[in-house]
């Protein structure tokens, strides 16, 4: 493949910690630290990478710690960093909290993942045979969405933009989000935020309202699967029954899985199969960057 899978999105740290349940307001809990590891769009880009797509990251990043580790992950991959670290500021950091039963929540606090200079963002080379990835939380007001705006919006018509809208743009709804839907090609969500995005409680039909403007949809259903929505068309693409353990990075996996068959050239419903089966083994694993290689995803699917 020549296509690249291009993230503008929020690379950070998270520090993942395991807890028998969530603190009570005012409580405490004891818990145990899994460490620092590389998180958000990082998973997204190794997913792709483990599956065979060459990745880049365009986003912005820290000097640094945080910023080091960062850089250390994707490199360790073979996942190219085309802008320079931001001069004074460190990248951001992400406490990533999962509960025994595998759900997991987050408090987040921006660093230099926030900061994009759209001066650089501009230097920055799309062709028109690869995918850009952009995250909902690069969207918001108080990160980038005043630069990657206009900067989707110029991109090369052949350009594949993939969007993982998040839960906090769905709830915010910036500017910026709607100008990322406009041009999204494909739009990656949660059930839950598939139904705030569109008003629509069924599934079947969130899905069909949030393809409306021609762009093609994943609703990620968990252990049950996704659908996938084309041209008015919803098709229900069944999950993998696995031993859940962690979902952290479970939906980073589904759509770097997901991006990577799209650039081979596979259906929307066999990329949807491969991407189930990379976020099914995603959970079976203890940490954020889980995603499978490509021969194991296949494997899964038997």
């Amino acid at each position: 493949m020549t296509a690249r899978l291009v993230s503008v999105g929020n690379a950070l740290v998270d520090l993942a910690l395991d807890l028998p349940h969530l603190p009570a307001r005012g409580g405490d809990v004891l818990g145990r630290s899994r460490g620092l590891h590389a998180g958000g769009a990082v998973n997204v880009l190794l997913a792709a990478r483990r599956q065979g797509l060459a990745a880049a990251y365009a986003g912005a990043h820290g000097t640094g710690p945080l910023g080091e580790l960062v850089r250390a992950s994707l490199a360790a991959e073979g996942v190219e960093v085309l802008l320079p670290a931001h001069p004074s500021l460190d990248t951001g950091l992400d406490v990533a909290m999962t509960e025994a039963d595998g759900e997991r929540a987050f408090a987040t606090a921006f660093g230099a993942e926030a900061h994009l200079d759209g001066a650089a963002l501009a230097e920055v080379e799309v062709a028109d045979d690869d995918l850009v990835h952009v995250s909902g939380y690069g969207l918001l007001g108080a990160t980038n969405g005043g630069v990657l705006a206009p900067w989707l919006t110029a991109l090369p018509e052949r350009t594949t933009v993939l969007l993982d809208p998040g839960p906090l743009a769905v709830v915010e709804r910036p500017d910026a989000l709607a100008a990322a839907l406009a041009r999204a090609d494909w739009v990656s969500a949660s059930l839950a935020e598939a139904r705030a995005l569109t008003g629509e409680p069924e599934p079947e039909s969130a899905a069909r309202a949030l393809a409306a403007q021609g762009r093609g949809v994943l609703v990620r259903l968990g252990a049950e699967g996704c659908l996938v929505a084309v041209c008015g068309q919803v098709e229900r693409v069944p999950g993998i029954a696995v031993e859940q353990v962690d979902t952290n990075g479970a939906g980073d996996a589904h759509l770097g899985a997901f991006a990577a068959a799209l650039a081979r050239g596979e259906a929307p419903a066999r990329a949807a199969r491969l991407a189930n089966a990379a976020a099914a083994l995603a959970v079976t694993r203890r940490g954020p960057a889980t995603a499978p290689t490509l021969a194991e995803t296949v494997a899964m699917l038997g």
